[in-house]
């Protein structure tokens, strides 16, 4: 019991950080004292409303290079079939690079994790990310300010669930790995590469 109130109250933490670092950047008017004695479930599920409410406003400016669907696969240069990928990926890794799907939040190895190294695609092994670039969003994903370089992803326009967000694939093999918005306020290039951490895979740095 203590351990799950314990648990709770970390969450509740996160959440309100999140929030106070979005009001701060944004300039609303509103304290961090009117925030702090949410602790109800309640609060928590409104708060998170509000979180998601923020992110599907915070669209990436569209790129030049913004694909406007995935439906041609044969743009990728590795191509598998369905059985393949299953037999390859564990479940939880197909579901987010092959279905597109999301995993919850705070579950990530790498929500914590910040030794020097490179970020690669699960599914094909592809650089995506340097550690250096990677930093605490408070969102509950690993998140990053760019890509290793400008050709390792691609932008895609998500229209899904009614919203229109930015999704981001890995240019090899297509896997889906999140998406990218424009609300890393502190962050040099201003972007928040939001990431599954099951998407990813780890090489660390050689001495």
């Amino acid at each position: 019991m203590i351990k799950e109130k314990m648990t709770e109250e970390i969450h509740i933490s996160k959440v309100q950080s999140r929030i106070y670092t979005l009001v701060k950047q944004r300039g609303v008017i509103l304290s961090y004292s009117n925030v702090k004695p949410l602790q109800s479930l309640l609060h928590v599920f409104i708060l998170m409303g509000i979180l998601l409410v923020n992110d599907a406003c915070s669209q990436k400016i569209p790129s030049k290079n913004l694909i406007m669907n995935n439906k041609d696969t044969n743009q990728y240069s590795i191509q598998k079939t369905e059985a393949e990928w299953k037999e390859q990926l564990t479940d939880a890794e197909f579901h987010v690079l092959r279905n597109k799907g999301t995993e919850r939040p705070y579950t990530s190895e790498f929500e914590h994790f910040w030794e020097p190294g490179v970020y690669v695609c699960k599914g094909c092994g592809a650089e995506l990310f340097e550690a250096k670039t990677k930093f605490d969003a408070g969102c509950g994903w690993p998140s990053f300010y760019k890509s290793i370089n400008p050709v390792a992803v691609k932008e895609i326009l998500d229209k899904s669930h009614g919203m229109v967000r930015t999704e981001v694939v890995c240019a090899k093999c297509g896997g889906h790995l999140g998406h990218v918005f424009n609300d890393g306020f502190d962050q040099p290039t201003g972007l928040r590469y939001c990431i599954n951490g099951v998407s990813l895979g780890f090489k660390k740095k050689e001495d």
